[in-house]
């Protein structure tokens, strides 16, 4: 059954399963799927149909570790890329590199990164040391600095500052952008107007939220696309610059928590929507 047609079928009541074999859906010589560009369930459960994928290198951006094929989204997705590298670009900003986007076909991730499952998620690094034209060996074993001190209590100055703010803004600024998640330590500097952050229209800060690790990248999340009506959309960002000093402290005693141990069997995530059936790289 077409992908489109079997999507159609599931909205209209048929009751269809989809097992979750996350290594079957990172197979590299999976294709996208034809037909129209679909967002399917929730960004950490859910697939994607009609995906395109992002050229490794464009102005302003280059793909990070491609040998992955994790460069693939909603054509918003790869629309808000390639705009945010012209973008970046013309603000006199280096090359940024771009980090996992999408699966061919979305779905779970055997490397067990969270999220990144619909097409709409994609994570920007914050180095901006980068070299144009990098090859793509050397893209593969890249790993760019953190930006907060060890302990996460702040930003790291030598490597966070007036450029990232800037790439963030851009970021934040985009019309389709629903959330940027960062570390904490990153957003607490943003709102003390750090790197001229606190400059003019402050709304952006409102849509960049602290959240665990984004040490070293910060992950973007677009709106559900018109049309993908089976895009399960997070609740709205609570209004205001997310900027109260309870927040950090709250986020503070959190971090200074001690780690769990991992546990030596995986939890078991729920099953991908029904519509995912017809995605599956199994049938």
């Amino acid at each position: 059954m077409h992908a489109a047609a079997a999507i159609a079928t599931v909205m209209t009541g048929m009751l269809l399963s989809v097992p979750v074999n996350a290594a079957s859906w990172s197979d590299p010589t999976i294709a996208p799927t034809a037909g129209p560009a679909q967002v399917i369930g929730r960004p950490w459960n859910g697939c994607l149909a009609g995906a395109v994928s992002l050229p490794w290198d464009g102005p302003g951006f280059e793909v990070l570790r491609p040998a992955e094929h994790r460069y693939f989204g909603h054509p918003e997705t790869v629309g808000f890329v390639e705009r945010l590298g012209r973008e970046a670009h013309a603000a006199g900003l280096p090359n940024f590199y771009v980090g996992d986007m999408a699966q061919p076909r979305g779905g779970p991730m055997s490397s067990n990164h969270v999220s990144h499952e619909t097409g709409i998620d994609v994570d920007i690094w914050f180095t901006l040391d980068t070299v144009p034209g990098l090859p793509v060996a050397d893209r593969t074993t890249l790993e760019p600095p953190p930006m907060v001190l060890a302990d996460q209590s702040a930003i790291d100055p030598a490597q966070f500052g007036p450029h990232q703010v800037t790439l963030l803004r851009l970021a934040a600024s985009d019309p389709l952008v629903d959330r940027i998640f960062v570390n904490p330590a990153i957003k607490e500097a943003l709102c003390h107007g750090y790197g001229g952050a606190g400059q003019g229209d402050r709304t952006w800060l409102e849509r960049v939220r602290p959240w665990y690790g984004h040490k070293a990248h910060f992950h973007v999340r677009l709106k559900c696309p018109p049309g993908s009506l089976l895009c399960v959309a997070q609740p709205l960002v609570p209004p205001g610059d997310g900027c109260d000093p309870a927040i950090f402290a709250w986020w503070a005693q959190e971090l200074s928590k001690p780690k769990p141990p991992t546990p030596a069997v995986p939890p078991a995530r729920p099953p991908l929507p029904a519509a995912c059936t017809a995605l599956s790289p199994a049938n």
